[in-house]
């Protein structure tokens, strides 16, 4: 392994991000390999771009409003022999780094890690977190927030499926399970739980259940989609 390249996708992300970008600094600081940070920046009418070149990034600009495409583009763009996807309100750490690089040295194609919710966040939202680390791990799929594969292994599923606008990091995990080892790390990743405190029980739970009861029928556009897709609401935490 020579290289790793760190990608995040981002839209609007200007309150976030460089605590993110700074994580990423800091976990790939002590690393025997060389490493780059890549913003994509898709669409943001925000300060996204400046903060991402102030704090080291190389940015990738794109007009997709899509997440599969968006990382796709940062992929298509990085130099590294290994791909890191992190979301741009996720704290990554270098023991989960160091995991992840020790597991793709020992045959593993990619995978992904443990997560938890930073801020303060309801305590259904803490029942929630628990239910749903649980089950990634037994589903053998990565959250959204990190997941990191080979470049051979991204370039052989043909990367993130660019047709779903949701959901694309399950897609993945089991594209990249029929190429070969596929972890979740029992390091773990802190993530914004923003989500959690702007949007209501019945915002979060509704396309979570279609997307349960239609599959990917529900998930080829935007419609109904807004949790991820609409306009982002002010976290007062």
């Amino acid at each position: 392994m020579r290289s790793i390249s760190f990608i995040v996708p981002a839209w609007n992300e200007e309150t976030v991000l460089g605590p993110t970008l700074d994580a990423i600094k800091r976990s790939a600081r002590q690393l025997a390999v060389t490493s780059e940070m890549i913003v994509v920046d898709d669409s943001s009418t925000d300060q996204t771009a400046d903060i991402a070149v102030e704090h080291g990034a190389r940015v990738v600009r794109v007009q997709h409003r899509q997440i599969a495409a968006t990382r796709n583009a940062g992929a298509r763009r990085a130099y590294g022999d290994v791909l890191f996807f992190v979301d741009a309100d996720t704290l990554i750490t270098e023991p989960v780094v160091k995991a992840a690089i020790g597991s793709v040295e020992r045959g593993a194609v990619g995978g992904g890690c443990r997560f938890q919710f930073y801020g303060r966040i309801p305590l259904c939202a803490r029942v929630f977190e628990a239910i749903a680390v649980r089950l990634y791990r037994l589903a053998g799929i990565a959250s959204g927030c990190f997941l990191f594969c080979t470049r051979e292994a991204f370039e052989r599923v043909n990367g993130f499926n660019a047709q779903l606008y949701a959901a694309e990091e399950g897609g993945m995990s089991l594209a990249l399970r029929r190429q070969g080892k596929f972890v979740i790390l029992r390091e773990s990743v802190t993530t914004s739980g923003r989500k959690l405190t702007t949007c209501s029980v019945r915002e979060i739970a509704a396309p979570i259940m279609r997307i349960i009861f239609h599959g990917r029928r529900y998930l080829r556009n935007r419609h109904g989609l807004d949790i991820w897709y609409g306009n982002r609401r002010p976290d007062h935490n």
